[in-house]
Parts: C-alpha cells; sequence; structure tokens
C-alpha cells in the first residue's frame, strides 16, 4: 500500500499510450466542476507580497460564513491532500486507525508509511474499540454513501468518550450542505473537518482546502504547514468567491450531472452510486470499456480495488455529452 496511488486526471499519462494531443482529450477522470466560475480580480500587491495577516484573516471570516461553522474560524489549507499527508503527525494514537472503505486511497497510505494499523471497515458499526482515530469520507468518494449529521454527532461523542478521534473528509460537500458536520463543529473538539475549494469551484488548480476543528487542532495544523502555507492570490479569490451566489453554480453543475446521468442510461449502464460531480457505474465489462474510451481519447476513472467499476465526472457542455454519447454507442460488447 506505500506504492503511489493513480488516481484520476492523469491524461498525460494516457495520451502516451494512446496517443493524441493532451488539450484534445475529454478528461471524465476527476469529481471536479467542469464550468470554472470566473474568477475575481486579484490586486496586484498581492501577487508581489507575502501573505500578509489581513488577508488569511479575510479569507477565515468569509469561509466562517460559507461553511456556517459557527464559533470556528476555519483554517485555510494549501489543498485537502496537505492535511492527509500531516494527519498521522497530528494526533499520538494509542490505537489503530479505521478507515470507512471503499474511499479516498490516500488515507490508507499515509497512516500505512507512518507505521500505523489501519484497518478498512465497511461502516461506523464496524469501528471497534481498539480504534483510536476513524476517517469518514462525507460524501464518499467514489460510491457516494453519505451520514447524517446526527448520526456523526452521536459516533464522535462515543469516540470522545474513549478518547478517540474522528477525520471527516467534505470535499464533495459543497453540494449537499444539510449534510456538513461544520455547523455543530463547535461541540466537537475531537473532530477534524476538510473541505475542498476546488471541487465545487472549478478551481482545482488554486489548491486550496479549509479545515474546520478545535482551536488546540487547529493551531497544530498551522505549525506544521509553516508560515505562508496559503498564497495570496488564492486567499484573495476565495474570499470574493466565497461571497458569490452558489446558487448559479450549483445550477449549472445539476445540469450537468442530469445531462450525464442521461447519457449513461441511455447506453443502459448501471449507475450504482456518485455525487453530484460524478457518477458511478457497475459494468462486468469496465475494463474494456475504459480501454474503448481512451481509444476515443476519453478518460473515466478505473478502480484496481474492484475492476467492475468505473467513474464517470462532467463534461463541460453538451459537445461533452454527445462526443461521450458517440463512443459508448461505437463500443460493441
Amino acid at each position: 500500500m506505500n506504492a503511489p496511488i493513480v488516481h484520476g486526471g492523469g491524461i498525460t499519462a494516457a495520451a502516451a499510450i494512446y496517443g493524441g494531443e493532451v488539450e484534445h482529450w475529454l478528461d471524465l477522470s476527476t469529481g471536479i466542476n467542469p464550468c470554472p466560475v470566473a474568477l475575481p480580480d486579484v490586486p496586484v500587491r498581492t501577487w508581489h507580497r507575502l501573505p500578509d495577516r489581513h488577508l488569511i484573516d479575510r479569507a477565515r471570516v468569509a469561509a466562517q460564513t460559507y461553511y456556517r461553522s459557527g464559533d470556528i474560524l476555519p483554517l485555510p489549507v494549501p489543498g485537502t491532500q496537505s492535511v492527509i499527508q500531516l494527519l498521522p503527525r497530528l494526533f499520538e494514537l494509542a490505537g489503530r486507525v479505521a478507515v470507512l472503505a471503499p474511499t479516498y486511497g490516500e488515507y490508507e497510505r499515509a497512516f500505512r508509511m507512518a507505521g500505523h494499523s489501519v484497518d478498512l471497515v465497511a461502516g461506523l458499526d464496524d469501528v471497534g474499540a481498539d480504534h483510536a482515530l476513524v476517517v469518514i469520507v462525507n460524501p464518499n468518494n467514489p460510491d457516494g454513501r453519505v451520514y447524517a449529521p446526527e448520526r456523526l454527532i452521536a459516533f464522535s461523542e462515543e469516540m470522545k468518550a474513549s478518547g478517540g478521534v474522528v477525520v471527516v473528509d467534505e470535499a464533495f460537500g459543497d453540494t449537499c450542505p444539510q449534510m456538513s458536520l461544520a455547523p455543530f463543529a463547535a461541540r466537537l473538539p475531537n473532530v477534524l473537518i476538510s473541505r475542498s475549494f476546488g471541487k465545487f469551484f472549478g478551481l482545482a488548480g488554486l489548491r486550496l482546502g479549509f479545515v474546520v476543528a478545535a482551536q488546540p487542532i487547529a493551531k497544530r495544523i498551522e505549525e506544521l504547514l509553516g508560515p505562508w502555507a496559503v498564497s495570496g492570490p488564492a486567499l484573495s479569490i476565495a474570499t470574493d468567491l466565497f461571497a458569490s451566489d452558489p446558487a448559479a453554480i450549483q445550477g449549472r453543475i445539476s445540469e450537468r450531472v442530469g445531462a450525464l446521468r442521461v447519457v449513461l442510461e441511455h447506453r443502459r449502464l448501471r449507475i450504482v452510486g456518485g455525487t453530484d460531480l460524478f457518477a458511478l457505474v457497475d459494468n462486468e465489462q469496465a475494463g474494456q470499456l475504459h480501454q474503448h474510451l481512451c481509444q476515443h481519447h476519453i478518460l473515466v476513472r478505473k478502480f484496481d480495488y474492484e475492476p467492475r467499476w468505473l467513474r464517470f465526472g462532467l463534461a463541460a457542455d453538451v459537445a461533452g455529452d454527445r462526443r461521450l454519447l458517440n463512443a459508448l454507442q461505437s463500443y460493441k460488447s
């Protein structure tokens, strides 16, 4: 499990095998909004100077309102992946780690590389007394499983009674804010909630995320990251976009995921899960179908741990939908 994990977005590697210019590939392998929002103006001084404290403070206040985190000021981080890398150093664990699986593989890898014992469990009921830290991706990637806040609150309080820690990854949480644990974080001192900025706004290249957690946890993360961890332009952009209307963004995403589902259902591909940013398909010929799509310069996400699964991200427009449909129609099973 220490080997690097193959993620979505590997267009360069796919083009090296199947040919074609990278720019001409249709990348449906990620769970990122394919219609990025318009960038707000970024003051020149923000590029010219190291990020001043007021930029960080403004971004934190804006995130507090957006994530509805109550008394907690979310901490900006250089992408939520950076927090995953820090987790083994962040907590002193006297027991094993449980990761609700299948899910984003970097959690298991980070803890195993740090020497921790990791158990992949199917659900909260499978967490045992010997588990000191539990990772829950909510909504889950790739199957879209969701736990209601009430269930997670009760579970976190149970873990707290035994000195345990709960990590809740809400990278895909923007499209279902009613399921977020962030509004309750102030009463959950043993919980770390991470939020991705780039997925919903379509700006993954900004490498920005936020952590909602009690002050001792947030302070420790800040110490481990060191000074100027997040760029000034990223902070400036986030501050402005947090104040924008998310309804328009959500509307476009809903339109795009609806179109994707129409294409997949038209080709009688069985959708077994997903979120508003991707659909998970179960098919006995998933491997052959993945290769066929690559030959048409369309990349979707396959999984080494479940060879029947393919994850389809969203196309940016009708032309992308039509291109996917045409490629699927040309597949001869």
